[in-house]
């Protein structure tokens, strides 16, 4: 990460996969002597980010952000030297100080002020990033400088908007008289909690505890909203009312991400290469062979390529070109699918019969344990799988709604104007993909008791949709089955695999109507370019599988929580789930694909509640 403003200094480090999920765009980096927000598209230098390719993840950001979308990009890289003042040291992701108001660590002096002021000092560490910090003027203990921190608070509001907190109009109860005022921000006691913590202004003694900043009565005590993105550097309109928000709070920021797997459209491990990279290698067909030849190495995609060879990779491009053209010919498609159905093709790709062997997707099929033969169809060990996601917005306050996230007007930007390219991330990992029964889940759905909890769930969806103005689409009893079922396997699968239950996924399948799914993937992975270990896939052995399903359904049956959660209507208090809680199902954030709606214990097994549709009743 690089301030622009203080030329290119460097201040820390990253992951890609940070960049999504934790510190992505407008989200605050708390780091050990500064607190950065990372700054938005219009910032980047594109000269060092590499260009990736998945079409079906592209079509889906520019139905969520437009046709402009062109490509998708990695973050800016260029691998370290030992040289701290070589160029890779200013290449990075551009951040930029937030908040912007500071406040003395010498408990003696505690002045707050902004950063403009020029009160404080920035200290730059070439050979030290995480040691940059400012420093006060005034002479502390020892006659030292003091570290200047970052003030604790900030405000915000559901649009997605974010600012520094209004120490002035705060303690002076609206604008002050005159620019001249001292405030200092201290401490009493030892709780920390916001009663304890007094902003004063030392020039006209006024002073309030940050008490009256927080809650449901602070309204009164705060400014309207100014409708800014710091991450934008804009102002705007807004009718919403701004809180009082920690800084590092984890509802300041969560972001809005599609993902894909990347699936085998090739027998051949060069051929899927070829359509892989079809944008960048496609234009050469039409030339003479030699030419082509001699211009493919100049080409981004080549070290992938080079392996096979020139006169290899020439006929694999010739035999992409003659299947387009027959594509062509037959009204141009591949499939009945349509490019924005992400769920179809994975289907389609996990439930063949027979084993699939490529560098991004190897999958090995499993016979399913004899104790689960009348409702488990396939069992299929993916023991490599790519994932790509890109980053299309992010929200504070309340996470994105579930569902199509052009439907979710909460967004914030990630640029000033339209973006003609996201950053994304590629992990790769393993899996264990479980298909049920479709005789078996139909004829579930139809049973009365199942159809009398289903609607109870759906008036509660309903209800809750209304209320927040987006889209009601049911996703379907069978979803919060298989959903519930995938939660409970996260936390047995944890026991047994080594990962922690944070480090595992979820990818539901589940539709009715067209063409049906019932199934669910569990996956986990990571940014390293060789994935992970293997230790998921072991656990989908015929001859560990059985006991695992097993134990998982048996845990489901009772909740510490119990008679509370297993009798919990979901139409009371307005929340998406059924016998669900804490304790018994919910998941983290970065496993549970839905965060943590439509989730039901008794859709799954018999509770304390008594029989309610249970899949595996007694």
């Amino acid at each position: 990460m690089t301030l622009p403003a203080a030329q290119s200094l460097r201040v820390g480090n990253l992951r890609p996969s940070q960049l999504l999920h934790t510190y992505g765009i407008g989200s605050v980096a708390d780091l050990p002597n500064l607190s950065v927000m990372v700054l938005g598209l219009d910032q980047w230098n594109l000269e060092n980010t590499a260009i990736l390719t998945e079409e079906r993840l592209l079509a889906a950001t520019r139905r969520a952000l437009g046709g402009q979308v062109a490509t998708l990009r990695t973050p800016p890289y260029v691998p370290e030297t030992s040289d701290v003042y070589a160029a890779w040291s200013r290449i990075g992701v551009p951040v930029g100080l937030f908040p912007r108001w500071l406040r003395c660590s010498d408990s003696r002096c505690n002045v707050l002020a902004p950063v403009e002021t020029r009160l404080f000092e920035l200290l730059p560490n070439s050979y030290a990033p995480d040691k940059v910090r400012y420093v006060h003027k005034c002479r502390g203990s020892g006659q030292s400088r003091p570290t200047a921190v970052p003030a604790r608070f900030l405000i915000a509001c559901a649009a997605g908007h974010l600012d520094d907190f209004p120490w002035m109009y705060f303690v002076h109860q609206g604008e002050p008289h005159g620019d001249d005022h001292t405030l200092t921000l201290s401490e009493r006691g030892t709780t920390g909690e916001a009663a304890n913590i007094f902003v004063t202004c030392s020039t006209c003694d006024a002073q309030r505890s940050m008490a009256q900043a927080i809650g449901v009565r602070s309204e009164a005590n705060l400014p309207a909203c100014r409708g800014r993105h710091p991450h934008l550097g804009t102002f705007g309109s807004c009718d919403r009312q701004v809180r009082t928000m920690a800084l590092g709070a984890t509802n300041g920021w969560f972001a809005a991400t599609l993902r894909v797997f990347s699936l085998p459209q090739a027998e051949e491990p060069l051929d899927q290469e070829v359509r892989d990279h079809w944008s960048l290698v496609g234009p050469l067909a039409p030339l003479p062979e030699q030419a082509a030849k001699m211009v493919l190495p100049t080409q981004s995609c080549w070290p992938k390529l080079e392996p096979y060879g020139a006169e290899a990779v020439w006929q694999a491009i010739t035999r992409e070109t003659s299947r387009r053209d027959r594509l062509t010919v037959g009204n141009g498609a591949d499939d009945d699918v349509d490019e924005l159905d992400l769920a179809t093709p994975e289907w389609r790709a996990f439930t063949r019969r027979r084993a699939i062997e490529l560098p991004d997707f190897t999958t090995k099929l499993e016979l399913p344990p004899s104790s689960t033969a009348d409702w488990l169809d396939q069992v299929v060990l993916v023991q490599r799988l790519r994932e790509v996601a890109a980053l299309t917005g992010f929200t504070r306050i309340d996470p994105p709604e579930w569902g199509p996230q052009d439907l979710d007007h909460r967004l914030a930007p990630l640029s000033c104007e339209a973006p003609t390219w996201v950053p994304c991330a590629e992990l790769r990992g393993e899996g264990i993909f479980l298909k049920f029964s479709e005789e078996r889940i139909a004829q579930w759905e139809q049973r009365a008791d199942v159809r009398q909890r289903e609607e109870q769930l759906r008036v509660a969806h309903l209800r809750w949709a209304q209320g927040r103005g987006v889209d009601p689409e049911w996703p379907g009893v069978r979803y919060v089955l298989l959903h519930t079922l995938a939660h409970m396997l996260i936390r047995e699968f944890a026991l047994e695999c080594g990962y922690g239950a944070s480090g595992m996924s979820e990818r539901v399948y589940a539709r009715s109507g067209g063409e049906p799914m019932a199934g669910i993937l569990l996956y986990t992975a990571a940014p390293d370019s060789e994935g992970t270990l293997g230790g998921l896939v072991s656990l989908g052995r015929q001859d560990r599988l059985g006991g695992l399903l097993s134990q998982a359904i048996e845990a489901a049956r009772l909740c510490s929580s119990d008679p509370l959660c297993a009798e919990h209507d979901p139409r009371i208090g307005g929340r998406l789930h059924g016998a669900a809680c804490h304790a018994c199902l919910f998941a983290a954030e970065t496993s549970c694909e839905n965060g943590n709606h439509h989730l039901d214990r008794r859709l799954l097994v018999d509770t304390l509640a008594g029989g309610s549709g249970a899949f595996f009743g007694t």
